[in-house]
């Protein structure tokens, strides 16, 4: 490591506050590898177990990671490192990226006549009764019931959920492969995390159960389009996690159903088998991200706590915002937009999955915009599909326990592609990875 930056401190808090410190002004930069613990020991006249307790609180707070053979690194993105834009080089196709294709989002700006637009006031501030009256509906429709309101998007759901469910330092259980977003908020904001394993069909029941008996008090799954692999729940699977939920009637369930309007696949519901439950669904996949607007349903309890902080924190959600989504929900035109996407979608990553499939390459993924491909060496794959044109993500972002895996990105592949791709990722993989 490069003697430009200088760890200091005699104890853990001071080590894991220098490193910080570091990563907070650029000095030791998102990647860097930070020293081995026992030569760091050595060089801070401190015992091995002092630095392991530094980088264990580090890894905790989402700063650093364990890469494997590289030893720890700074994370790509921590609480202290802002979120870049993704640079692909240049001829080089955006497998990478994630991003809905902005092709296939409906034209917002069609909307503005049908949008009520008033100077409003703060005693009457909060979620629309025609947006509420839509969303009950909707949710209806896919066995959704509870009470509901209206957050600024997923992750601001989640959070106040959390908030009003749990204190910093409990334990959250959570998918793995895991949205890293979704990780990296519950770090900074000082839980601690543990994983469940999953599969195509979603959360693995044994992994959620032995989570929940050592103590996790709240779990997190994705109902379909699981970032990264693509996964949605099956019935079945619902049905064996919501026996898990049944008998610990302590957990505090969230649920994302970031895709709904887009799916394919239909809604099988966990999040309700608890007794303290929120089921979000965010309106930045199927209308855009900049409408910064999710419908949750929860509890009663769980409700009145997160539209309580909000009344004390931002008040409310821009009411203008809500109208845009209440324009959407009716305007057949926009309806058909976001269902035409979600069969281009599917068509887009059933096109992949069957090139892989053709070749014997094991691929997770039934819904959303993305494919999990287990491979031996990720960090080789990457670099090998980059060659070949392609633009991947290293499955170490979205894992705690270092699998080897490539998350590819079928948002904007065009499915006459997709035999290209498949050959570049048959070449690049190697022999499958175990399962997860």
């Amino acid at each position: 490591m490069s003697v430009q930056y200088q760890i200091t401190g005699s104890a853990a808090t001071e080590i894991a506050a220098s490193i910080e410190s570091g990563v907070r002004s650029g000095q030791l930069a998102p990647g860097r590898t930070l020293p081995p613990v026992r030569k760091l020991a050595a060089d801070l006249g401190v015992a091995p177990g002092t630095v392991a307790s530094a980088y264990r609180r580090l890894r905790e707070r989402g700063v650093v990671e364990t890469g494997g053979r590289a030893g720890t690194l700074v994370r790509q993105r921590s609480a202290f490192t802002p979120t870049g834009t993704l640079t692909v080089p240049s001829g080089v196709l955006d497998l990478i990226s994630g991003e809905p294709d902005p092709g296939l989002l409906p034209d917002l700006a069609s909307l503005k006549p049908r949008v009520e637009v008033t100077p409003g006031n703060y005693r009457d501030g909060g979620p629309c009764p025609d947006l509420l009256d839509l969303a009950r509906d909707r949710f209806a429709a896919d066995g959704v019931h509870g009470d509901l309101t209206v957050t600024s998007g997923a992750l601001d759901a989640f959070e106040r959920g959390l908030a009003a469910r749990l204190e910093p330092g409990d334990t959250v259980a959570v998918e793995e492969p895991t949205w890293s977003n979704g990780r990296d908020l519950l770090l900074s904001a000082g839980y601690q995390v543990t994983p469940v394993a999953i599969d195509g069909e979603g959360p693995l029941p044994d992994e959620l159960e032995a989570a929940l008996a050592a103590g996790a008090k709240a779990f997190v799954l994705t109902s379909r389009g699981q970032n990264p692999t693509g996964a949605a729940v099956s019935a079945e699977r619902a049905a064996a996690l919501r026996e898990v939920i049944a008998r610990h009637s302590h957990v505090f369930v969230i649920e994302d159903d970031h895709w709904a309007e887009l799916s394919q696949v239909p809604l099988h519901l966990v999040a309700d088998a608890a007794d303290r439950w929120l089921f979000v669904r965010s309106t930045s996949k199927p209308y855009g991200p900049n409408l910064r607007c999710a419908l949750v349903a929860a509890d009663p309890d769980t409700k009145a706590r997160i539209q309580g902080r909000m009344a004390m924190g931002h008040g409310w959600v821009s009411c203008i915002l809500q109208h845009f989504v209440i324009a959407a929900w009716t305007d057949e035109a926009v309806e058909e937009q976001v269902a035409r996407a979600g069969r281009v979608y599917a068509e887009r990553q059933g096109a992949l999955r069957e090139a892989l499939a053709a070749r014997g390459i094991r691929a997770w993924g039934r819904s959303g915009l993305n494919l999990w491909v287990p491979v031996a060496d990720e960090t080789a794959a990457v670099v090998s599909l980059r060659d070949a044109g392609f633009a991947v993500a290293p499955g170490r972002a979205y894992s705690f326990h270092g699998h080897q895996g490539i998350r590819v990105s079928t948002s904007r592949l065009d499915p006459e592609l997709a035999d290209a791709v498949a050959e570049a990722v048959a070449q690049a993989s190697g022999p499958a990875a175990p399962p997860i």
